[in-house]
């Protein structure tokens, strides 16, 4: 009976500092992803699982670990950390002009950018920022200039407007681990952009960008001076398209100090969230927040031209 107790209590002592260990070899970020303290010992190639059914208009993004992050980014990319994340699909493009009307007509929801009035809107003529009368999602310019297109992605949408849509379409926004781990094709790519290293191959673009000297002159190369059609330059090794330039990209996480995440503390920012793709205004000597490290960071109430979003599930 001495030894049934003596062993009881080294199985109880063994099993509290397995617990231990577990507990500081990672910590968990979100129900999908857990920030991990080392890099992972094995690594297996992700693969799609068999007969697995995929909503319409998204991919299957497999699981796996991702090294976040950039050594030669800006100063908000650094430190790099491990992430393993679960397997999610995401929305092959970002959400439509159509889409989001398809919604709006549906809920009678209105935007924050038409409950303020107003919108985001860089003027070309006088190089600055200003808040635009009457920007919207229908008019992301202004109504003295053309409405919306279709087939482009929605912007002057609002995190909370994305919410909102995500909400009622079933979905979720992505974190921006989870948004970095699809950019890099689920297998750690650690190229520039989810083709490779190079924005421009053979004279062709391979993404809508500033094309120039940002913001005195754009040689609009690309053929875009704002949003393009979404998918127009194809589609990354998952399957995914407008993840490098057209509209940055709403993400559901507050601004995270990856050198606080590294040490295991949760974001404390709730000021701002995360965007992720960069976008038409991106240019790498101003800002080349395209690459697949790239972050920025906007209030949740802010509602731009150059900002939009895709959904998760």
């Amino acid at each position: 009976m001495k030894n049934h107790h003596l062993l009881f209590i080294f199985l109880l002592f063994f099993s509290c500092k397995s617990e231990e260990k577990k507990e500081i070899d990672y910590y968990v970020f979100s129900p999908n992803v857990k920030i991990l303290k080392d890099a992972p010992k094995t690594y297996t190639k992700p693969v799609t699982p068999k007969n697995i059914i995929i909503p319409k208009g998204m991919v299957y993004v497999p699981g796996g670990f991702t090294q976040i992050g950039t050594t030669d980014g800006m100063p908000h990319e650094r430190p790099m950390f491990w992430a393993e994340i679960k397997p999610f699909f995401m929305d092959i493009s970002p959400v439509t002009v159509v889409q989001f009307r398809e919604f709006v007509e549906k809920t009678h929801y209105k935007t924050y950018a038409e409950n303020f009035g107003d919108g985001g809107f860089f003027d070309y003529k006088t190089q600055k920022w200003i808040l635009k009368k009457g920007a919207n999602w229908q008019y992301p310019l202004g109504k003295d200039q053309p409405k919306a297109i279709d087939n482009h992605p929605v912007t002057q949408v609002s995190w909370y407007d994305a919410i909102a849509y995500a909400k009622w379409a079933g979905k979720r926004l992505p974190s921006e681990i989870e948004w970095e781990h699809a950019a890099r094709n689920a297998t750690n790519n650690r190229n520039l952009y989810p083709f490779g290293n190079e924005i421009v191959v053979n004279g062709k673009a391979l993404a809508n960008t500033w094309n120039g000297v940002f913001p005195q002159f754009n040689k609009n190369t690309d053929g875009f001076l704002y949003t393009s059609p979404v998918g127009y330059f194809g589609k990354t090794k998952l399957g995914l398209t407008d993840m490098t330039g057209n509209v940055w990209q709403w993400c559901d996480n507050w601004k995270i100090n990856y050198d606080e995440i590294t040490n295991g503390m949760m974001p404390k920012d709730t000021i701002e969230k995360v965007e992720k793709g960069g976008s038409f205004l991106c240019e790498p000597g101003w800002c080349h927040g395209y690459r697949v490290s790239g972050r920025s960071f906007t209030t949740p109430e802010t509602s731009l031209m150059h900002v939009g979003f895709r959904c998760v599930k």
